[in-house]
């Protein structure tokens, strides 16, 4: 159902099966998919997609020009996968020339007065509580779970089944499979609970633990520590994720214990 009192652009696509609540504003070169909801005063800006089955609540502003002051009007845009949902006041700004795109994968909830910086890359069910804070160029893997009042500097990467303690201040890298926080924010050990909810077996888990602990407990400094891994622990592909991960991150990654 679709309110007489919304505002729909007539350049605007609208998919099956879509409520569109008063007062909500959907401009120009939108594309809405099937089954969406979309409550009163949402408001969705040009070069936005939205996937099936997404609702967006009250308030919530998706797809609004960015705030980087380089920023000239290139022709960049907003993605919402499927099954996503975006509570209340949440803002999500459209992407610039670094990567063209602000993307939400499939299966997120971002929470009530969350802000997705521009260039924001989310993967998929990514869950992240009240009031997150994610500046521009941010990467947040699959899995990942962003408690309430986080904070995360531009150009960082949150990595797969990781989770971020409420109230945290991320400057660097968080590696996939761990848990954070603490002021500076630091590994508090493996993201153990989520990966067994999530399938794990004991001695998957075991050996995400087994290499943590040479490189966040041992007092190794990282690069002998990935050596260390790299000789002591059997190949595999978790293995091979978490060392080509902490590889790439120019900027470092978050201190051990």
């Amino acid at each position: 159902m679709i309110s007489n009192l919304a505002n729909i652009h007539a350049g605007a696509q609208i998919g099956n099966n879509v409520t569109v609540s008063a007062f909500a504003t959907i401009y120009d070169r939108v594309v809405i998919g099937d089954n969406v909801y979309i409550h009163p005063n949402a408001v969705i800006y040009p070069d936005t997609i939205i996937g099936d089955n997404c609702q967006i609540f009250p308030g919530a502003i998706i797809g609004v020009v960015n705030q980087d002051l380089k920023y000239k009007g290139e022709k960049s845009n907003t993605v919402i996968g499927n099954n996503t949902v975006i509570r209340e006041y949440a803002t999500i700004h459209k992407g610039t020339a670094d990567r063209m795109t602000t993307k939400v994968g499939n299966n997120c909830l971002i929470m009530a007065y969350t802000h997705l910086g521009h260039d924001c890359i989310i993967g998929n069910n990514v869950i992240i509580a009240n009031n997150g804070s994610l500046a521009g160029h941010i990467t947040v893997e699959d899995y990942v779970v962003i408690e309430g009042v986080v904070a995360a500097q531009q150009f960082v990467t949150i990595g797969a089944h990781s989770f971020v303690a409420g109230a945290s201040l991320v400057r660097k890298s968080v590696p996939p499979y761990v848990r954070v926080a603490r002021e500076p924010l630091q590994f508090i050990g493996v993201n153990t609970i989520g990966l067994a909810r999530r399938g794990f077996d004991k001695d998957l888990i075991k050996q995400i633990e087994d290499i943590y602990r040479i490189i966040f407990v041992r007092g190794h400094n990282i690069s002998n520590a990935l050596e260390i891994v790299e000789n002591e622990i059997a190949e595999s592909e978790v293995r091979n994720q978490i060392l080509n991960f902490i590889k790439s991150q120019k900027d470092g990654i978050i201190k051990g214990i």
